[in-house]
């Protein structure tokens, strides 16, 4: 040991004391008679060779010892000295969590346990004990102390779950695994505390139903299993340890059966009976039932319904109602109660999904329903629809247009037909009530009223049943063009020039093709216009060229023409043509009217020329009138601007609420008006100079001053000129009002702009009349007149 110069022998003494079932302190003959292991210290046995330590085997406690403290193992050392030996343990469950399990009493080396142990918590514990002497050294080396906890079964086995669900479909052949159950036990799974060994407690097919003890799967026992029967299993499941013996655990499993199609559907009644309307479709029947034991709204459950006989023409559709199963049954095509009034269908049903073969053979679900065609009101209808008719233009009140009748497909029931016009009626035409006779009430309007020459007129057929049910029948009218319009010259007058000139003349006829163009033009000889003397030359459809032949006298000539159209029969219009003959320049116009207005005057008879001269008169005496009455009429304003009555004088005066601040108050005129003239607008709109909303109209306008000056040296000029014009204006009264200023300034460099002193001397007006006004200007006119 340190401090010795020799190797000292040391021993150590463990004793192992484990008792079982003991309570309260320990008896002090325990603690005197526990066995004495006697450790020496290593020593060396030649040079390089040492003598192996004994191993200390580990200590054993059981857990949950209650009698507490329990002496466990006691530590001596063989190296006395003076004073003794002080022991010390130190590790987890000492020094170190969980701390205070163990104790050493450091006198003796008695090594204690204070409290229960926890095998599930801690399953040993590694000690270090020491042996010092009274000054703290160590006497001997620190020697490995280790404590085994022993297992007890304090532990329930446990499932994973509660409640284990599992399925399988019914029918199923025995050994179909179900589901696994498993359960944990704490305690050590090397003991038979953790001994798990499962079964199936009670009824609730148990007997159909097997589990395996060891790994707890769950398997079918039998191939009893019915949905319909019984469609859920509740197991309870137990587990226990020490192999069967020990502690118990319960937990349930629920095992659902599912379906096969193992039932076929099947009607509830043989024969079904139904009513159907007349003349509808897309409209529901009836219901087919059927009951069918597999699961609800699976497809091993749903019906799917086919119509096998009795409907060859498809009118009738089965669907299948995804809540009830039931087959609803519906028209898809309108019936006709007077071509069939009776229907007998053949029905099958079978599910969406094919029957298991499994499942007992059965005959097809059959069943038959029959349909009763109620008979309804059916619209009358126009057999030709529509239909075309036609009628001359002009036709005369009565002419028959058509008979327009329906027919009512009511053969069985004797129905009566009216007949009427459809909202707006024409005004020309009427219908018959009764027949449907369509004819005119007035005369028919001409064919370019219409357009495309057609009319469409709806006609109504009602019957008399109920409820009343109406037919629209459309009837188009063609209005035929007739020749009822001769053609007529458009240009009754023109010039043809004497040296071989000629003249484009046309027609025109309010009648449509083929009763207008083209026209045919022809020349009649009169007296004192031979018809050799003119020529006339195709020129189109409606338009011929006229020319003369030979020399022919300038001045008016009046021919004849007759123009005639295309129709059949033809109508024909002589109409007068006058024609003024002149010599023509180079570009074609004539030279001397003067002939032609003569040649028109000898043409012309007495009365017209007496009609032409009155109407001249009139023009003159009118135009003289309204001269005179715009003199009065200026006389009288000029009166009423400067009247003689005093009653209605009164002054003009302007109001002027401020002087203005000077040239620093920029808040009036702005005199950048007169430093940068380029920047504004010229002050009168389109050149057009200001006018006084008092002046007389009768007054000439003053001459507007010239556009302000470019440069701002000729501003003075340019206000000089504007003064001058201001007092040389005669509509402008004695007052000043040509220029108005918001501010005159303070000491401004320019002159006074006041028309009072802008003559440089009063001889250049003349203020006299002023007193001819009236007292009220007296004042004035000795102010200003001589």
């Amino acid at each position: 040991m340190r401090g010795s110069p020799c190797l000292l022998r040391a021993s150590l003494l463990v004793i192992l004391w484990v008792q079982q079932g003991l309570r309260g302190s320990p008896r002090e003959e325990d603690l005197t008679s526990a066995p004495v292991l006697h450790l020496r210290q290593q020593q060396k046995e030649g040079p390089g060779r040492v003598k192996r330590a004994w191993v200390i085997p580990p200590i054993s406690v059981s857990e949950n010892h209650k009698r507490i403290p329990h002496l466990l193992v006691q530590i001596k050392s063989d190296k006395q000295l003076p004073g003794g030996v002080i022991y010390s343990i130190k590790g987890p469950g000492v020094d170190e969590e969980p701390r205070g399990i163990f104790s050493i009493d450091k006198l003796s080396g008695k090594v204690f346990l204070n409290t229960m142990l926890d095998r599930e918590k801690n399953d040993r514990f590694r000690l270090k004990a020491f042996a010092l002497d009274l000054s703290g050294a160590t006497l001997e080396d620190p020697t490995d102390l280790e404590i085994v906890v022993m297992d007890q079964n304090d532990n329930r086995p446990l499932f994973r779950q509660e409640v284990f669900t599992g399925h399988v479909v019914e029918g199923a052949a025995p050994g179909t695994f179900v589901m696994k159950a498993e359960a944990t036990d704490a305690d050590d799974s090397e003991t038979d505390n953790a001994a798990l060994l499962y079964s199936i407690l009670g009824p609730g097919g148990g007997d159909l139903f097997t589990i395996d003890e060891l790994s707890g799967e769950i398997q079918t026992a039998q191939v009893q299993l019915d949905r319909e029967v019984v469609g859920v299993y509740n197991l309870t499941l137990q587990v226990a340890d020490m192999s069967g013996e020990g502690l118990t655990t319960t937990a349930t499993a629920i095992i659902y059966v599912g379906d096969i199609n193992d039932n076929p559907p099947e009607f509830t009644e043989k024969e079904f009976f139904m009513e159907a309307p007349e003349n509808n479709q897309s409209v529901d029947l009836g219901r087919l039932m059927v009951q069918d034991k597999d699961l609800p709204g699976s497809p091993n459950w749903l019906a799917r319904f086919t119509i096998l006989e009795g409907d060859p023409e498809g009118a009738f559709a089965i669907r299948t109602d995804p809540l009830t199963n039931d087959g609803i049954i519906s028209l898809v095509k309108a019936l006709n109660h007077e071509e069939r009034d009776s229907f007998e269908l053949l029905v099958s049903v079978q599910n969406q999904s094919p029957l298991e073969l499994s499942a007992p053979k059965a005959a097809l679900a059959l069943a038959t329903v029959r349909v009763h065609v109620q008979d309804a009101n059916e619209a009358p209808f126009f057999r030709e629809n529509p239909w075309r008719g036609s009628v001359n233009e002009g036709a005369p009140p009565g002419t028959e247009i058509a008979v327009y009748r329906a027919s009512d497909p009511d053969t069985r029931q004797a129905q009566q037909l009216r007949y009427s016009q459809a909202s707006p009626p024409a005004s020309w035409l009427q219908v018959d009530p009764e027949s449907g006779l369509v004819q005119t009430c007035q005369e028919v309007p001409p064919r370019s009223a219409f357009q495309n020459g057609l009319y469409t007129a709806r006609i109504l057929a009602t019957d008399n049943g109920n409820p009343p049910l109406t037919a629209t029948g459309t009837l188009s009218i063609e209005v035929l063009e007739i020749n009822d319009h001769a053609p007529l010259l458009f240009q009754t007058t023109g010039e043809l020039c004497s040296q071989a000139g000629s003249l484009l003349l046309s027609a025109t006829d309010e009648d449509l093709p083929p009763h207008a163009e083209p026209f045919q033009f022809h020349l009649i000889p009169t007296a004192s216009q031979p018809a050799h003397n003119w020529t006339l030359s195709h020129y189109n459809a409606t338009h011929v060229l006229l020319q003369a032949q030979g020399e022919v006298p300038e001045g008016t000539h009046v021919l004849q023409l007759l123009i005639r159209d295309s129709g059949k029969p033809p109508r024909e219009r002589e109409q007068p043509l006058n024609i003024s003959v002149c010599a023509c320049d180079m570009k074609g116009s004539c030279q001397a009217h003067a002939a032609a207005v003569v040649g028109v005057a000898a043409s012309l008879s007495f009365g017209a020329l007496m009609i032409i001269l009155a109407s001249a008169l009139l023009l003159l005496l009118l135009a003289l009138s309204v001269a005179v009455l715009e003199h009065f009429r200026q006389r009288a304003f000029q009166k009423r601007l400067l009247g003689d009555s005093q009653d209605d004088l009164r002054d003009n005066v302007l109001n002027y609420n401020e002087q203005g601040g000077g040239e620093e108050d920029q808040d009036a005129y702005d005199i950048n008006q007169l430093r940068n003239p380029d920047w504004f607008s010229p002050p009168s709109p389109r050149g057009k100079p200001l006018r006084r909303r008092d002046a007389p109209f009768s007054y000439a306008l003053p001459q507007f001053p010239r556009r302000v000056p470019a440069c701002s040296s000729d501003i003075e000029d340019f206000i000089n000129e504007g003064l001058e014009a201001a007092d040389s204006d005669p509509s402008v009264p004695p007052y000043d009002t040509a220029l108005i200023y918001d501010y005159e300034g303070t000491g401004s460099a320019s002159s006074s702009l006041s028309s009072i002193f802008s003559s440089l001397a009063d001889d250049d007006q003349d203020y006299d009349y002023l007193s001819e006004w009236g007292p009220r200007f007296q004042r004035l006119a000795e102010l200003y007149g001589q």
